[in-house]
């Protein structure tokens, strides 16, 4: 079952910057998506150079093992495996992409 959590009021296991926030709407509204109803979902994979491959993308489906956490009037969701390697991460915008950073992530949306 999933749940939705305040990054405000629980430490910030993944939050997302105003700036990028002002960007995930847009793109949000380009890809047919409203950030008020739908989320950002955010995950690790197996794969990449690192063995780990960060992924990035909009969605409105829950799936059982998803945590929703939202921040900023953001809906961000993870799935419980990848929380293990995302909790502490923030969004951003920067150069012309939205990002995650953390001490371990890295990842561009656009």
């Amino acid at each position: 079952m999933s749940y939705i959590c305040s990054s405000k009021k629980n430490s910030g296991v993944i939050s997302i910057s105003e700036v990028a926030k002002n960007k995930v709407i847009t793109l949000m509204k380009d890809d047919g998506f409203n950030h008020k109803s739908d989320f950002v979902r955010v995950g690790v994979k197996s794969g990449g150079c690192s063995g780990l491959s960060y992924e990035m993308k909009f969605d409105n489906k829950i799936e059982e093992n998803d945590k929703i956490y939202e921040d900023n009037d953001i809906k961000i969701v993870v799935d419980k495996k990848s929380l293990l390697y995302l909790a502490g991460t923030t969004l951003e915008y920067s150069g012309g992409s939205v990002s995650y950073t953390h001490l371990r992530a890295h990842e561009t949306l656009r």
